[in-house]
């Protein structure tokens, strides 16, 4: 039975026909190739690397009510969390309390101790950052993981509200859905707050703001170029910029151009040669001494990923409690460590029984589904665990929530299936405080029975609809 929130659209649906589900899927669908809103999948053999993320035209809706608890709890884990990231690069109080083992995050592999000391305007690291969600068997909504490095995939979710209004424009007013077409600006406004030159009597005019890609061959590489193409401000790489006296300075044809905040989509190991991989052709020279000297801030903050390491993530719930005094809003799903001795062998007596990930990869990369995978995968991860028990966690299978999904057959029509789904909303940190996106990009693992919903392993999108 379709719950009450739901009510009107499946009236709606209803009085449809597969053909009109068809077409709106294949009218998104065409849109987005047409528009390049493609992503790269690095593995995909002879196939080649361009996608389009496949949309599904049946939205997911959130009630007003469900939505507030979604939303304060991932506030108030942001706050926690971006506590965390300025006490581990100054104080390490938390560490010295024994609360999060000191050992996790000095061996974490995005700690970075180039940036210990230096300070970020307003000690805020955590510019944007996109939660995972997932529903639980009693229908809560819980954090499945932490993203808070170069979060992608928002670009999906303004154009896939783009395309469900061009096909359904109804529907919008009559529903009450919340608008998302704020995020550009909310990101650019925030992104100015951020200048070091913000006070300077009149600066405002001439203060720059730039997205720095790694190139067209990035997997979010549309996001990058349609983000920058919203805001209004240059996308470049790091050919484009060059440090001097401590100043981001970016070509353009009229001569150079001081850079005030940079919205990086790099990750910190190839920002600057000189500080870090020095066979980086990503970054620019020089730019940590730049960031250290407060002459450029970029967002999100080197070091950020500390904090989303899915080893630290086990610990978010007692951070909450030790920073802000109160219980965690959204849960945790359970997680074993493998660094612990008394964990470890209970991890590797249910590796068949168990969801074994790897601490920092993403897109669904080196994980092990212990319930589907044959002998030879669960003995190939069981050696590696135990040859590096700190690079992975474990967690009981959870099955996510399914949510009606059009299916085409090979005629003109098609069936609604269930599918599995998760939900990553958008997180802002400003001058203004922490706001969250209404809504989000609702991944659906378009191969049936799969718990893997991610693009490049075969899912797709729907549009989010949070009701006022």
């Amino acid at each position: 039975m379709p719950r009450a929130h739901y009510a009107e659209l499946v009236e709606r649906i209803a009085s449809m026909d597969g053909r009109d589900l068809r077409r709106a899927a294949e009218l998104a669908n065409r849109s987005f190739l047409h528009r390049g809103v493609t992503f790269t999948v690095y593995s995909d053999g002879d196939q080649g690397t361009d996608r389009i993320l496949p949309f599904d035209p049946i939205p997911r809706i959130v009630s007003a009510e469900e939505w507030a608890v979604v939303e304060a709890g991932l506030q108030q884990r942001i706050q926690a969390l971006n506590r965390f990231i300025h006490d581990v690069y100054h104080g390490q109080e938390i560490l010295r309390d024994g609360v999060v083992p000191r050992r996790l995050v000095v061996l974490g592999r995005h700690f970075r101790r180039e940036v210990v000391g230096i300070d970020v305007p307003d000690d805020q690291y955590i510019h944007v950052a996109g939660s995972d969600l997932i529903r639980g068997d009693d229908g809560r909504w819980m954090v499945l993981e932490d993203n808070l490095r170069t979060p992608s995939g928002v670009s999906y979710v303004l154009a896939n509200r783009q395309i469900m209004t061009r096909a359904f424009p109804d529907w919008f007013a009559e529903l009450g859905v919340r608008s998302v077409d704020s995020y550009a600006g909310q990101l650019l406004d925030n992104l100015v707050g951020l200048s070091p030159r913000r006070a300077v009597p009149g600066a405002a005019s001439g203060l720059a703001v730039v997205v720095l890609t790694p190139g067209i061959y990035n997997s979010a590489y549309f996001e990058h170029a349609f983000l920058a193409q919203q805001m209004g401000v240059e996308l470049v790489e790091g050919r484009d910029l060059f440090v001097l006296e401590n100043r981001v300075y970016m070509r353009t044809t009229s001569g150079r151009r001081q850079v005030d905040v940079i919205y990086r989509r790099v990750d910190d190991e190839f920002l600057d040669p000189l500080a870090f991989r020095s066979e980086s052709m990503l970054g620019v020279a020089g730019l940590l001494g730049a960031v250290r000297t407060g002459n450029v801030t970029l967002a999100n903050a080197i070091g950020t990923g500390i904090a989303d390491d899915k080893v630290l993530y086990r610990y978010v719930p007692a951070i909450i409690r030790y920073y802000l005094g109160e219980e965690p809003i959204l849960d945790n799903v359970p997680t074993f460590l493998p660094s612990d001795p008394e964990q470890l062998d209970h991890v590797l007596h249910n590796l068949d029984s168990l969801v074994v990930k790897t601490a920092n990869e993403s897109g669904g990369y080196g994980m092990l589904i212990g319930p589907v995978a044959d002998e030879r995968e669960i003995e190939e991860f069981r050696r590696r665990i135990v040859a590096n028990p700190r690079n992975y966690i474990a967690q009981p299978v959870i099955p996510l929530s399914r949510h009606p999904t059009f299916v085409a057959d090979e005629g003109d029509s098609g069936t609604l299936e269930g599918r599995h789904v998760d939900l990553r909303p958008y997180v802002l940190s400003g001058p203004d405080g922490i706001s969250v996106l209404p809504g989000g990009l609702s991944r659906v693992a378009l191969v049936r029975d799969s718990l893997v919903v991610n693009s490049s392993q075969g899912g797709g999108s729907k549009d989010t609809w949070v009701l006022g």
